[in-house]
Formats: structure tokens, C-alpha cells, sequence
């Protein structure tokens, strides 16, 4: 057995040859040796091509205000590994998911003697689920890829949401609005209700379709409840949230309309709750939105100079993240520092970034996706661009600018921005 959560890292870092394995074959079988945990919890499932992180902050916030205990599954992680598992907004503790991992590693020895590797995201979703089978009285599970072949897809939500379809991870899902919303919609399921943001035509047909088939409702945002008169104030926005003749003004901190619409979906999610007799205070929704943040969401990181971090890593993201760039600093010097994995479609992304920067580093971090320094430099004629491997390299230059500096790309790479600048302050 493991005494100590390097060793777990270390056989971690062994899965991460395997890749994405889509399927659930081998999460049935692990899930069966440790008890079918996830069919003993109550959880709400959230799927989405971006903004599952945001509408599940919303919700965690809101459900803690109104007396639940609640757990988060998630990644990427911003705490390593324990911090795919939240107890409120803290990472289980280490010790926890030590032991945790202790009690499912002899089920991971058995598919491994049977040539069935279960991979890395596969063993964390089911300590997970065995976690909070323990100790939650609701989880909120987000996918970590498309839906239907996810390794989390395999509980039955008391809901589920969708936030919004874009391409991503096509070599997966697919090259087509449709295909993608077919593998999304795999989290619809019997006697849960369904809720989705604003999508394409072609994938509300999916969605409907699936909802149909399954024999279960569908809730869309700027059809059946909607937001209105959005106001910014200074790092607040202010917004009506309606349904069926009811309003709700709503402020949150979290910045760019997109948040808007996160906030929208997971007001609903609560709104349903509450039909669904869960004890939920709207007002205390209310109050509880208004302090929900996100770490590496639009996050200021560094203020001599102004450093912003966000997780935009698809082109949909970019093209978000840069409607907030101009929406709060339309006439500043910007710069950005960029880096991104290798499998998405980083072309597009530099493409969309080069208007708006006066300058744009690339640089690369420490993870076998990561795409090298050379090869962004290559995909931009950005007029001033310039290139490090060593990314802290690139954040100690711009220590005495006076300019602002965005960095983006990937979630894994902000993750560890937010720690070289939570370690300069201590």
C-alpha cells in the first residue's frame, strides 16, 4: 500500500501514457469492486464545452448557503491531485485521498492483470464517487470530456446541465455541431431535468431528441427563463434572472457576460430544486451568488504590475475571453503571454489573439500535451512576438512594466501562474 501521496503522485505520472479512453467498461468494473458507490449519492451532472466550472461554483455557493454539505468533482486541477475532489473550496485532504486510492488499488490491480488499465482521470472519478458517498449530501460531477462516453457518465443526476456546445476535442467528439451535442446529451437521462444555455438550433434538436427518448424535460436559457438589463459596476454586474413572469436581480463578481449566462443556468438549477422539495431560500441564492469566484477565471494574480489570468483553451474561450479584455480595458496597453497543448487547435486561437496585444510571448510548461515554444511561434505573424521555453522565465521579465499582462490558453498552465505568484507573496 501507499504511506505517502508523492508515491500516488508518482503512479499517476506512470497512467499518463494511457491517454483518453473513452468508454465506461472499465469504470463499471472498479465502481463494482468498491460497492457501486455512485449509485448511493445525489448529484447533479454538468457538461458543456466551456463555463461547467463557473455554473458549478454558482451552485456549490448557493447549495452551501442554504445548509448542504456539498462536494465538487473537477478538472483540470488547480491543487494537484486531491484538488480534482472539493469539500466546499478546499482539496480534500491528502491523507484522505491516500486512503481513499489505499482502498481502490486492488481493484486497479485486477483490470491492470487483465489488460484494462484503468487510466488517471478514471481512478479519480471513482475515488470521488466513493468519497462522496461518505460524506456528501450532494456532489455536483463535472465531465471531463463530451458526455456519453465520459468516464463520469455513469450515475443517475437528480439534474443535469449543459452549458454550451462548441468545437473541442473533435478527434473524440466529432467535426460537427451535431456530433458533439450527441456525445453532450449522453448525460440527459430518465426523471432528471435537463438544462442548457444557448446553443445552436442543430444541437437543441439533439438535446430535444435525447430528452424524448429518455422521457424527461428540457429547460433553455432565452426560452423557458432568461436574463435582462445586465450593469456593470466597476468589478460587479448586476442583471435580472426571469422565469414565467418571476424576476430575481442578481449582482456576482464574476466578470464577462458569459458569467452572466453561467449565473443564469445555475439559478436555474436551484429554481428546480426547489420544485424538486430540496430545502433551497432563494434569497440566500441571491446573497450566495454574490460572492461566488472561481479561481483562473478572469483572475487578477498580480497587481504591480496587472497580471490576469484566465482559462480560456479552446477557440470558443479565446474569442469569450477577449469580449471581457475589451469589455473592462478597451483603451490599456495589453500583452499577452500564451501557451496551450499541443492536441487543440492553437492556430485558431493565436489567430483570434493577434488584433488585440501589442506584444505576445510563447512559451510552453511541464505536461507531455504541452505544445513546445516554436511551434506557437511558427502559428502567428504577430508583428512583436517573442519566445521562451521557460515560462517563468517570461513572468520574470515583465516585473516592472506598467503595462497589462493577460495569460492564457490553458487551464494547466494558470494553474501553475497561480502558484508562482501565490508563492512570490508568501
Amino acid at each position: 500500500m501507499f504511506q505517502q501521496i508523492e508515491q500516488v503522485e508518482a503512479f499517476f505520472s506512470s497512467r499518463a501514457s494511457l491517454g483518453i479512453k473513452p468508454g465506461l467498461f472499465r469504470m463499471k468494473k472498479l465502481l463494482k469492486e468498491v460497492g457501486d458507490p455512485q449509485d448511493k449519492i445525489k448529484a447533479i451532472h454538468v457538461a458543456g464545452t466551456n463555463g461547467k466550472g463557473s455554473t458549478i461554483q454558482f451552485i456549490q455557493r448557493a447549495l452551501v448557503a442554504n445548509g448542504y454539505n456539498v462536494g465538487i468533482f473537477t478538472s483540470p486541477s488547480m491543487y494537484g491531485l486531491p484538488g480534482h475532489i472539493l469539500d466546499g473550496d478546499a482539496p480534500i485532504k491528502e491523507q484522505v485521498f491516500l486512503s481513499l486510492f489505499n482502498r481502490l488499488y486492488p481493484a486497479i490491480k485486477v483490470l491492470d492483470s487483465e489488460e484494462e488499465m484503468p487510466t488517471e482521470f478514471e481512478i479519480l472519478t471513482v475515488i470521488a464517487f466513493m468519497y462522496f458517498q461518505e460524506n456528501k449530501e450532494i456532489a455536483i460531477i463535472e465531465t471531463g470530456m463530451g458526455g456519453r462516453e465520459d468516464t463520469t457518465n455513469c450515475f443517475h443526476p437528480i439534474l443535469s446541465i449543459i452549458t454550451n456546445i462548441a468545437k473541442d476535442h473533435t478527434q473524440f467528439l466529432g467535426n460537427t455541431i451535431e456530433e458533439i451535442a450527441y456525445h453532450k446529451a449522453g448525460i440527459i437521462k430518465t426523471n432528471a431535468p435537463t438544462i442548457i444555455g444557448e446553443v445552436t438550433i442543430d444541437a437543441e434538436s439533439v438535446f430535444n431528441q435525447e430528452a424524448k427518448t429518455v422521457q424527461t424535460a428540457v429547460y433553455k436559457l432565452g426560452k423557458d427563463f432568461s436574463y435582462s438589463n445586465i450593469v456593470i459596476d466597476d468589478n460587479y454586474q448586476h442583471f435580472s434572472w426571469i422565469r414565467l413572469g418571476k424576476q430575481y436581480n442578481l449582482t456576482i463578481q464574476m466578470r464577462g457576460k458569459h458569467q452572466v449566462k453561467n449565473a443564469s443556468l445555475a439559478f436555474m438549477s436551484l429554481y428546480l430544486l426547489k420544485q424538486m422539495n430540496f430545502t433551497i431560500d432563494m434569497d440566500k441564492t441571491v446573497e450566495a451568488f454574490n460572492i461566488s469566484k472561481l479561481p483562473g477565471r478572469f483572475e487578477v494574480v498580480n497587481s504591480h504590475p496587472l497580471v490576469i489570468v484566465d482559462g480560456a483553451h479552446n477557440v470558443a474561450g479565446i474569442e469569450t475571453f477577449l469580449d471581457t479584455v475589451e469589455a473592462y480595458y478597451p483603451n490599456n496597453t495589453k500583452h499577452l503571454i500564451f501557451a496551450a497543448f499541443k492536441d487543440k487547435n492553437f492556430s485558431a486561437m493565436l489567430e483570434r489573439l493577434k488584433t488585440t496585444f501589442s506584444s505576445i510571448i510563447l512559451t510552453s510548461f511541464e505536461h507531455p500535451r504541452a505544445a513546445k515554444a516554436d511551434k506557437l511561434y511558427e502559428m502567428t505573424n504577430h508583428k512583436h512576438k517573442f519566445m521562451t521555453e521557460d515560462w517563468q522565465e517570461a513572468i520574470k521579465k515583465i516585473q516592472h512594466s506598467e503595462h497589462i499582462y493577460f495569460i492564457t490558453g490553458s487551464l494547466h498552465f494558470i494553474s501553475r501562474v497561480r502558484e508562482f505568484f501565490r508563492n512570490k507573496e508568501s
